[in-house]
């Protein structure tokens, strides 16, 4: 890949994900918020933009970054990743009890929460099966991760898209639409690979 390539694809790696963050950060919908609304609504937006990097980085489509070293990085920002949700739903937590226990019992009366807790549950799952991979086959591995991450981008994709809230609507649209699109050319290029094995095997 040359030069000009890698640096247009960090480039717009970097404004799709510092410019949901800038106009969120900036919003005048903090300005009378205290500092854990404010902490647990910028880890969310934080989570999204992990979200966005985790395909690109298990597929080692970074430049600079080989696939061995993208896919240690990949675990590492997964890390960040769990941490970010749970800070974000800590600190609702804190600030309103009563609409966490809603969303987490799925009566939740706003449709965002719903898919918010989904994506949530998704993701600790997802968590989970990394510890446990070695334990088990690399298709049952390959085929719950798939699925678990699948279901966390499109559940946090439609639950950042319904709230109305901290983050500038054009930016957010273009952050949910990329990590939707990476996720699923990554996903694709997973089962495309293992296929291509199987029929090798034949």
């Amino acid at each position: 890949m040359g030069m000009v390539a890698a640096l247009l694809i960090w480039t717009g790696l970097v404004l799709a994900t510092l410019l949901p963050l800038t106009f969120a950060a900036t919003s005048e919908y903090l300005a009378w918020r205290d500092p854990i609304y404010i902490t647990a609504g910028l880890a969310g937006v934080v989570a999204l933009c992990l979200l966005l990097v985790q395909p690109l980085l298990a597929r080692g489509w970074l430049p600079g970054l080989r696939l061995l070293s993208g896919r240690v990085v990949h675990r590492i920002v997964g890390v960040f990743l769990v941490a970010a949700v749970v800070i974000h739903v800590g600190g609702l937590w804190i600030t309103s009890p009563p609409d966490i226990i809603d969303a987490l019992l799925l009566r939740s009366p706003t449709p965002f929460s719903i898919w918010g807790v989904i994506a949530m549950w998704a993701l600790f799952a997802a968590a989970l099966l990394s510890l446990l991979g070695r334990r088990l086959s690399p298709r049952i591995w390959r085929l719950g991760h798939t699925s678990l991450v699948s279901i966390v981008v499109l559940g946090s994709a439609i639950h950042a898209i319904l709230i109305e809230g901290t983050m500038n609507t054009t930016s957010k649209a273009v952050l949910c639409g990329l990590t939707v699109t990476a996720t699923v050319a990554a996903v694709a290029r997973s089962w495309l690979r293992a296929r291509s094995r199987a029929s090798g095997k034949e």
